[in-house]
């Protein structure tokens, strides 16, 4: 552990940015860097490589942006690859 935080996590960011849309679809950039504890910068690219690969749409509603996650997309590593991602979503879906 390196000052309070631990040196890894079960889950990536990649993991951690798609759960914040999926509590919050209507979550500025800013708001799922700031719950992640990454920045900006990389909360966009994460973001880009969710949307380029399906798990994530990004639909423009006035100055905003609201995001769906795209139900029944796989998870990425072949030994999971029979599983979906609505499955950790609701892992971790409020009660």
């Amino acid at each position: 552990m390196t000052d309070g935080r631990p040196s890894w996590t079960f889950l990536t960011n990649h993991g951690h940015v798609l759960l914040a849309v999926a509590a919050d679809p209507d979550s500025r950039v800013a708001d799922i860097a700031a719950r992640v504890g990454i920045s900006t910068r990389a909360t966009l690219g994460i973001l880009r490589d969710l949307e380029d690969d399906g798990y994530v749409t990004r639909i423009r509603r006035g100055r905003g942006t609201h995001y769906e996650v795209q139900p029944h997309r796989p998870f990425r590593h072949p030994r999971n690859a029979h599983r979906d991602v609505d499955d950790l979503i609701a892992v971790f879906a409020p009660r």
